[in-house]
């Protein structure tokens, strides 16, 4: 199949518009028409790793963490990035990446360590602002319900646990036509009064093009007349990190002991003061300590997450706990978790998990 298929579908789930300023995400070596057969699931992009993909007749690596990151100005082989870049240059192994727009989806890098823990109903810990726009569009009476349907489908009208939202009010449009013009209603050279509908809805910043484009195929007339307002409302969907509850209480000590096994942690950094029971969890996998506060805020028992420096672990209460399980731990569920996904959309296309450890890591 082509990549662009697989490419599509990937970023139909986490948007690249979403990812953070900072990162890299997205197609890095290889073309969009390349046809590829077989794709490898990783967290890292290693040496190990390209010839695990080599060996198993691997074409496309998927990867959480960008492989290129910062611009490269030389590929001399000189470093580790550079060398990867070469053999898979070389190999013709196709890498795309999909890294923080992963992680600040609701059902991305952060969900995967909900279900892990058991945490209820996981919800974004600091969702995204300006992450929303109100679409504002003028139809005629007969034709209203079949443009907002169509808005609807392609994302528009979702509000918390509610769909096919909508602020609807008439009106009186007016227009005249020039003699270029072929208008559904009305006539050349004379102004017209129109009975119309004012649909207002809301939808995600990255879903405006695609409801755009639907409304006007199903709106009748030749020039659509709408409206864009960026809003400030938070979007509980998209932002960074996750909270919710454990089905029950547990002895702080036991969910320790619970964070060692299920995150395979030969140890934890954690401060020692804080909540005899826990509760209320907050996480956010990868590096996460400029959410600390937020946790606290949110009345979180724990915040737990990766690579938490000294000073941030001040920042602990006698009622808020703070866990630092590293970073690789924290995000090593996320290839298994993009290699289902893809299973789901594309049952017949063969996949295979990474065995190669690639956390640079080691504790004693």
């Amino acid at each position: 199949m082509k990549l662009a298929e697989i490419i599509d579908v990937l970023e139909e789930w986490a948007p690249k518009s979403l990812q953070e300023s900072y990162d890299n995400s997205g197609l890095q070596i290889g073309s969009r028409e390349k046809t590829v057969e077989k794709a490898l699931f990783t967290l890292d992009v290693t040496l190990e790793v390209i010839a695990e993909a080599k060996e198993n007749g691997c074409d496309l690596i998927i990867a959480h963490h960008p492989l290129i990151f910062k611009p490269l100005k030389k590929l001399t082989e000189a470093n580790l990035v550079e060398r990867c870049v070469s053999l898979l240059m070389k190999l013709d192994i196709a890498l795309y990446v999909i890294h923080t727009n992963l992680d600040n989806i609701n059902t991305g890098v952060n969900f995967k360590i909900a279900q892990r823990l058991g945490i209820n109903a996981p919800s974004i810990l600091q969702p995204g602002k300006s992450k929303l726009n109100k679409l504002v569009v003028f139809v005629p009476l007969n034709e209203a319900e079949k443009v907002a349907d169509a808005m609807f489908k392609s994302g528009a009208g979702y509000i918390g646990n509610y769909s096919e939202c909508s602020f609807q009010t008439d009106g009186t449009g007016t227009f005249k036509a020039n003699d270029e013009a072929n208008p559904h209603i009305g006539e050349r050279g004379k102004r017209h009064h129109e009975t119309e509908k004012k649909l207002e809805v809301i939808l995600p910043d990255y879903k405006t093009s695609s409801v755009v484009k639907a409304m006007k195929q199903a709106h009748p007339y030749e020039e659509v007349a709408y409206d864009i307002f960026a809003l400030n409302n938070e979007y509980e969907y998209i932002g960074s990190g996750m909270i919710g509850e454990l089905p029950s209480p547990m002895k702080t000590q036991d969910f320790l002991d619970l964070l060692k096994h299920t995150f395979g942690c030969d140890s934890l950094k954690y401060t020692r003061n804080g909540p005899e029971e826990i509760k209320r969890v907050a996480f956010c996998g990868g590096s996460g300590s400029f959410l600390i506060n937020k946790a606290k805020q949110a009345g979180a028992d724990v915040y737990i997450t990766g690579d938490v420096t000294y000073h941030h672990f001040f920042d602990a209460t006698e009622t808020f706990m703070i866990v630092d399980i590293g970073h690789y731990e924290s995000e090593q569920f996320t290839a298994e978790h993009l290699m289902r996904y893809v299973n789901k959309k594309f049952p017949t296309f063969a996949t295979l998990l990474t065995t190669v450890q690639t956390n640079p890591v080691n504790t004693h």
